[in-house]
């Protein structure tokens, strides 16, 4: 039996070897495969199309310096590198605007590409490039052809494509324009849900509760022009009974960030090398590969004069996005204007064929669009469309919803951003800005001679008859877009007087302005007037400026939003709460602890910002809950909500507080309590449940939850706890935050600075794959220039 028992464990221990054996050879197969797909970093290699060669050098960080005899010559370099350190990313990204996605990841991707082909950017892009100046198309097929063979020329395909068993598919042209509107996408609503939600607040609560929930602005407004909305009282409102569903639990839903940014501007007079210093945080999602890729850029103009780019691109396009030509440097924000508007469409009342217009009735079109499906068959998706834009929907009384966009029509976009690269001033980047068309993005601007100023790209449509908050119908003519707003119509702020600029996705400008460029949801203005205000104390202190006292100000972190906060919190939790409930002293004592940062640290800020979304849950859920009734898709997301909620917790109306209390101190108390719970959850006592331990990164690869976890944690950074949040410059959440941060004047770029959270890889076993990334984690300044040189790749003409 002994004898018996021993075989076995031979047997086993055999098994067990075999087993460990073939895991190692498949982990060393994948290990082999992914750096198989490394590009050559030295040596020769040729690109056929140059007219002389192109010397690319990287230093330590992988960042490369592309030097070419032309402008086109560089396109071509860039394209080369684009395409052979971040390949797969074009892909996904070409792919998520013409909504082709489901070609490579199936049947589970076909309701997202359904949702992007409405909009027929694959077809627009083809137009718009048919269209563009031939030495713009030059630019495109220059940048196209590099991308092709950088491709090519890579050791193995990128792995992602083994992973996907499929082989990538050539660069087009007309994809780098795809890549502009996949950018579109992300930036502006279309879905049409913000006014649909307005509309079901009027509806619902009526004018002045629509203007009470949704308000034009409040008292965190930090616009350029200094103007200001009066704020919206308490409304007259009666709160309908909930019926059945009145003791229905409200949902606790996490609020999703918008994308958004910081971009801001300090004069000459106040730094210390007499040149303006510009700074530029560009939010997004947090992803890998990362959104940017840096570059320098060099070439000698026909001219003779020698030019040297800055800054990021956007893999997927030729151009530097933001940065320094040595002359300019700019930055970008997300405007928010108001670029999109909801069409209520009557259509006939038999076959729903035919739509009413100003001319008469009109017959709806269709379009029928194949979305190639990997493992299936294609699906076929048809897209309705009148002559405003596609119909995405339909509402309660039977009219059908259209989208007008701005991106719709070919005119929103073009190539003329190029001129940015070798602007000399100030005023001759704003001519460039009236030309551009492009999402729609605050510009701030720089130069080396002093001049600086703020000024938003993209068209914007001219409304004839409403003001394009909510949706209306076209059908009579007398409520319509009538053309673009002339460039002049634009506003601009030009050198002013104390020498500062902001940007922050807040409403900018008021009066005439405000009324044409529209309200697309801008951000309350608190970042804004915060970084306003870092600004001014800087002035104020006599300090002279150098890039790193603009880089602390995108690090502030400082919770100036949740300070009155704060304190009513300490408030609630008076004596007789406590009487009440012995552990809210626990809960008191942590939030007393507050150092009024949202430091990884501090758990009085983790307390004081999930307390305040607790009592805005209840405080709005009775509202809400009336607004879903007339839209069951209604986002309270799409407002400016900080003035009703601290109106409704600090006057505390009875006849605005929700039924399922018999008072506001309850309420609020039943916040505190459920923030307690939350922590009790969690096995930490209110004084160890820290910020940190919920703002902890979460920048994933795609892949990573595809494969096993070991690899997942190869492709993934750490989640490494942050500092920061959503209301102050430091924005900062676990999956969304700066994308880059950017601090330059032009001609000085030496002293720039420069933070990037993914590194410019996106081969995981590439040492800059991930290079880079603890300065962004620890806020360190880096430089904005490359280092020393430690590889150099010649491309040669063939």
């Amino acid at each position: 039996m002994g004898d018996a028992l021993w075989k076995r464990l031979q047997l086993l221990v055999s098994v067990l070897s075999v087993l460990l054996v073939l895991a190692l050879l498949a982990a060393g197969a994948v290990w082999w495969r992914i750096r198989a797909s490394l590009p050559p970093l030295d040596g020769t290699r040729p690109l056929a199309g140059l007219t002389a060669p192109v010397e690319i050098t990287r230093d330590a960080l992988g960042v490369p310096t592309v030097s070419g005899a032309t402008r086109l010559d560089v396109a071509r370099a860039t394209g080369y590198l684009h395409a052979q350190d971040r390949f797969f990313q074009m892909d996904l990204t070409r792919r998520s605007g013409a909504g082709e996605l489901a070609e490579l990841f199936g049947p589970a991707a076909v309701d997202f590409d359904r949702s992007r082909r409405r909009h027929g950017f694959r077809a627009l892009a083809g137009r718009v490039l048919a269209e563009l100046p031939p030495a713009h198309r030059a630019f495109l097929e220059a940048y196209t052809a590099g991308v092709n063979r950088g491709l090519a020329a890579l050791p193995r395909t990128p792995w992602e494509y083994a992973v996907l068993r499929t082989d990538p598919r050539p660069w087009q042209p007309e994809d780098s324009l795809l890549v502009v509107y996949a950018m579109w996408l992300d930036l502006q609503d279309t879905t049409g849900d913000a006014e649909l939600s307005l509309r079901a607040l009027r509806e619902t609560l009526g004018s002045d509760g629509a203007r009470f929930f949704a308000p034009a602005g409040t008292a965190w407004d930090s616009a350029l022009d200094g103007s200001s909305f009066t704020p919206e009282p308490l409304p007259r409102l009666r709160l309908r009974p909930r019926g059945e569903n009145s003791d229905a639990s409200p949902t606790l839903e996490v609020p999703t960030p918008k994308p958004g940014s910081n971009s801001f501007a300090l004069s000459g007079a106040h730094t210390a090398s007499g040149v303006p210093l510009v700074a530029n945080d560009m939010h997004l999602d947090h992803r890998l590969p990362h959104a940017w890729y840096r570059a320098v850029l060099k070439w000698t103009g026909p001219d003779g004069t020698a030019h040297r780019l800055v800054g990021v691109t956007l893999p997927g396009l030729p151009l530097l996005v933001a940065g320094s030509n040595g002359r300019v440097a700019w930055g970008f924000t997300n405007a928010y204007t108001d670029t999109a508007d909801v069409v209520v469409t009557e259509p006939d009342s038999t076959a729903q064929a035919f739509y009413r217009t100003a001319a008469g009735y009109r017959e709806i079109t269709s379009r029928m669009e194949s979305i190639a499906v990997k493992g299936a068959e294609p699906a076929i998706h048809r897209v309705r469309l009148t002559e405003w834009g596609p119909i995405f929907g339909a509402d309660s009384d039977g009219n059908l919803l259209v989208l007008r966009w701005t991106a719709h029509d070919p005119a929103a976009l073009n190539l003329e951003f190029a001129a940015m690269e070798t602007a000399a001033t100030t005023g001759e980047a704003l001519e460039i800005a009236r030309r551009i068309c492009l999402p729609n993005q605050n510009l701030v601007v720089a130069d080396t001679a002093g001049a600086m100023a703020w000024t938003i790209l993209g068209r914007h449509p001219r409304r004839i008859g409403y003001d394009g908050r909510y949706p209306v119908s076209w059908a009579y003519g007398d409520r319509r877009w009538d053309g673009w707003l002339a460039s002049d119509e634009v506003p601009v702020v030009r050198d002013p007087a104390d020498g500062l600029l902001w940007t922050a996705n807040q409403r900018l400008v008021g009066g005439e302005a405000y009324e044409k460029l529209g309200d697309g949801g801008y951000d309350n203005g608190a970042r804004g007037a915060q970084i306003r205000d870092d600004l001014r104390a800087l002035v104020a202190s006599g300090k002279n400026a150098a890039p790193a006292d603009l880089l602390a100000i995108q690090l502030d972190d400082r919770a100036l939003f949740l300070e009155r906060w704060q304190k009513l919190l300490l408030a609630v939790l008076d004596d007789a709460a406590i009487a009440e409930r012995s552990d809210r002293t626990e809960l008191r004592d942590a939030v007393r602890a507050w150092n009024g940062r949202a430091s990884t640290d501090s758990a009085a800020f983790r307390l004081v910002h999930a307390w305040r979304w607790r009592v805005a849950v209840h405080a709005f859920d009775p509202f809400h809950a009336q607004a879903r009734t007339d839209h069951a898709a209604f986002n309270p997301e799409h407002f400016q909500q900080e003035h009703a909620l601290w109106l409704l917790a600090s006057e505390r109306p009875p006849q605005l507080l929700n039924p399922a209390f018999n008072s506001w101190s309850a309420l609020l108390l039943r916040a505190a309590d459920e923030v307690l719970a939350e922590s009790d959850r969690t096995g930490l006592s209110p004084d160890k449940w820290t910020w940190g331990g919920h703002n902890r990164l979460n920048m994933r690869h795609p892949f990573s939850r595809m494969l096993p976890a070991w690899m997942g944690r190869l492709l993934d950074m750490p989640a490494d706890p942050l500092p920061g949040a959503t209301e102050m410059p430091r924005v900062q959440t676990p999956g969304h935050g700066a994308s880059e941060r950017l601090v330059v004047s032009p001609g000085r770029e030496e002293e720039g600075l420069f933070h990037m959270p993914g590194g410019q890889s996106g081969n995981p076993l590439s040492p800059f794959y991930r290079a880079g990334h603890a300065a962004w984690v620890k806020g360190e300044p880096t430089p904005l220039l490359p280092g020393e040189v430690k590889h150099t790749l010649t491309l040669q003409p063939e």
